[in-house]
């Protein structure tokens, strides 16, 4: 049984509204950034993709997406277990292309920062970041984020691509969980 996000949800961190008009801001910014440019973004999968999304559709130069899928948390886990696995890499070529990396959360940064070293060994004409929430409290490695939605505390947070144990992606707003109400899916 999959307990409701309005038993466990300690309040609502972002509204679908304030998400929406962060994304058209960057949009914007990445679009005067990239004029005259083409653009391969791409998409850390899965947090990533409501995001990716949401912020395409609000950039105006030309564009192709890419998908990665990036794993450093175990099942169930609450935090980076530190090894990060590339569980689907790109399909194209990102050689002399302008890359921009869009990612839902940046935390301790480990992964974004493997992320970031092994997309540099294929030759990109650039490579920045762009993070939909900045929780720069808990930073341990430095990544260069150039575009950054919101910075948040040390909260933990579901919603609007982020998950809990796999669930509640599909919520047009962030929250913050209250994990001593949280129970975790059974079966």
């Amino acid at each position: 049984m999959v307990q409701a996000w309005q038993d466990f949800i300690d309040f609502t961190l972002f509204s679908e509204e304030q998400i929406q008009a962060r994304i058209r801001e960057l949009g914007e910014q990445i679009s005067r950034d990239y004029a005259g440019k083409e653009l391969l973004v791409v998409c850390i999968l899965r947090g990533g993709v409501m995001f990716t999304t949401d912020l395409i559709k609000q950039i105006t130069v030309p564009l192709a997406v890419e998908f990665m899928a990036v794993s450093s948390y175990g099942v169930g886990a609450r935090k980076s277990e530190g090894e990060v696995r590339i569980t689907l890499d790109l399909n194209t070529s990102i050689a002399k292309k302008h890359v921009l990396i869009v990612e839902d959360i940046i935390d301790s940064g480990h992964t974004l920062a493997s992320v970031i070293e092994l997309l540099k060994t294929r030759d990109p004409a650039s490579l920045y970041v762009c993070t939909l929430l900045d929780k720069y409290s808990r930073r341990e490695v430095e990544v260069p984020i150039r575009y950054a939605g919101f910075p948040i505390e040390n909260h933990f947070v579901f919603g609007y691509g982020l998950d809990m144990d796999e669930y509640y992606r599909n919520l047009p707003f962030i929250g913050t969980v209250n994990l001593d109400k949280y129970v975790p899916p059974s079966g």
